[in-house]
């Protein structure tokens, strides 16, 4: 199945610093097939992802989503798919950089990260779409704290997925998390940054921790999108370490999300989907955001990037849950922003 793909900056006013020229723009990429996008009863899929990540690393997932829905009712079929970069990673990184520099040099956290993805689910081009907001890691918290200013009687979204969701109370974060913080920020500082080429990179992160557990097919999109041309012919990470070392210790957001997520699943489905390696949310975090309303919970054999290692099985558990999403057309199910 081919899937057709635009490139989007968006720009609004969530998201702009608070000094004239420090304006932070979150770039996206739209994908869709020839038949897909006259079917306006399908699903909007919108897609974030983990602190490090980059929103090309999920075209995996989205390609067996619009193939395994392709063969389902139109109501079940995927209209388009959404993948937006964090401000400070991907091609944000690159298009953002003297902004970074200037205005953001303590890092650029999740809550902003939410404000743009709620302003984009405002905006006109989304009205009417049946939304479907799925996250990963970080990228779970900025989806719950997307509708932090929006009225949940009528939510733009039709249901939520979170893979491996990092969403805690401060009780159960520095009781279970805290710990694993200082060693996640020093090895981002000290990680490798330049390669001659992309393929001296796809050769080096192979072999290596974490990235040699990942699917070839994401770590190559991770090569290709993940890293930038350089002035002297070799390539570099467009995401600066420092910039994503500052996102492991920018624990506000997470507790915002954990606070909301019982309100937020009495008002639309929340599947939690949890790693059965998962070195970052043992089990006791995974029961305690469970009781707060999760709509189905479902594990996956692979450790918490899941998105990275096990893009198939993360596939069938977003099809799974966007087969369960009522088809009331006229109501919950379609944004009326």
């Amino acid at each position: 199945m081919f899937l057709h793909t635009t490139s989007v900056v968006f720009e609004s006013r969530s998201n702009t610093g608070e000094q004239s020229g420090t304006g932070l723009k979150m770039t996206a990429k739209r994908y869709h097939t020839a038949e897909s996008r006259s079917n306006a009863d399908g699903f909007s899929l919108l897609f974030a992802h983990c602190i490090g990540s980059h929103k090309e690393q999920w075209e995996p997932i989205i390609e067996q989503v619009f193939r395994v829905q392709h063969a389902k009712g139109k109501t079940r079929r995927v209209h388009e798919a959404w993948a937006f970069d964090w401000q400070n990673h991907g091609d944000a990184a690159v298009l953002n950089r003297a902004a970074l520099a200037e205005s953001w040099q303590m890092g650029v956290t999740a809550d902003v990260w939410a404000d743009a993805i709620a302003a984009f689910v405002r905006s006109p081009r989304m009205l009417g779409k049946r939304m479907v907001a799925i996250g990963h890691s970080a990228g779970a918290a900025a989806m719950i704290n997307s509708l932090q200013d929006i009225q949940l009687r009528a939510p733009p979204y039709a249901c939520i997925v979170l893979l491996e969701p990092t969403i805690a109370t401060p009780e159960l974060f520095y009781q279970h998390m805290a710990p694993s913080v200082p060693a996640n920020v020093a090895a981002t500082l000290s990680r490798r940054a330049r390669w001659p080429s992309r393929e001296a990179a796809y050769e080096w992160l192979r072999w290596r921790t974490p990235w040699r557990t990942w699917d070839p097919r994401v770590l190559r999109l991770f090569t290709l999108h993940g890293l930038e041309a350089t002035s002297d012919g070799g390539v570099a990470l467009k995401c600066d370490v420092r910039q994503e070392a500052r996102a492991f210790p920018d624990v506000a957001p997470h507790f915002a999300a954990a606070e909301a997520l019982a309100r937020v699943a009495r008002a639309v489905p929340v599947h939690l989907v949890w790693a059965t390696r998962s070195h970052l949310m043992p089990r006791a975090l995974q029961d305690a955001l469970a009781a707060r309303g999760a709509a189905s919970i479902t594990r996956v054999e692979s450790g918490h990037m899941i998105v990275q290692e096990q893009p198939e099985r993360a596939a069938v558990a977003i099809c799974a849950a966007l087969d369960g999403v009522g088809i009331d057309l006229g109501g919950r199910a379609r944004s009326r922003m």
